[in-house]
């Protein structure tokens, strides 16, 4: 923070020393919501973004909870050695996402976006990853300032918010919205 008191960001994803960034953990399958609240319990500040899906059997009918992406949970952190520690030291854990298992910095817009989409009502649903298209803002509206990969599919348009760290998307219908290239 500046003596001003502003704030300014730094324009490279990549980590600072000592400045800290989101992370992806690669957990057991079926382990998220344990590796989460473990992680929390030592302090560390976690993101687990859940959706709710109705589950049915024949006697009754259940809505659960679930992780977005599955295997998958997000630690804000500066990852020093005794962070890095803390973390590897969880039951449930298998790593960070990354070369050598180091962890890769995700950016603060991408667990921004994520969050955002599911906070509103929008419809979206699970999208393939994509490494390559036109990068695109939305001008407006719930989603005003979204960034996403434009796609055109079944005839409607849809962006896609990615993780690339994770290789993880969310596709959104964008019908209506103004959208500018990034």
């Amino acid at each position: 923070m500046s003596s001003s008191g502003q704030v300014y960001e730094l324009s490279s994803s990549a980590p600072v020393i000592g400045m800290e960034s989101w992370y992806a953990i690669h957990t057991r399958a079926r382990h998220e919501k344990v590796v989460d609240q473990r992680l929390r319990e030592q302090g560390l500040t976690t993101f687990l973004p859940l959706v709710s899906e109705v589950h049915r059997w024949s006697d009754r009918q259940k809505t659960v909870e679930l992780p977005l992406f599955s295997s998958y949970l997000f630690v804000r952190s500066a990852l020093t050695h005794e962070e890095r520690l803390r973390v590897f030291r969880v039951d449930g854990v298998l790593g960070f996402v990354g070369g050598h298992g180091e962890g890769t910095a995700i950016p603060d817009e991408e667990i921004h976006a994520v969050r955002k989409l599911l906070s509103q009502n929008a419809s979206w649903g699970s999208h393939p990853f994509l490494k390559v298209g036109q990068r695109v803002r939305i001008r407006g509206g719930a989603l005003d300032g979204i960034e996403g990969i434009f796609q055109a599919r079944n005839g409607g348009n849809t962006l896609v918010v990615s993780v690339n760290a994770i290789q993880r998307s969310l596709a959104v219908r964008i019908e209506g919205y103004n959208v500018e290239v990034v």
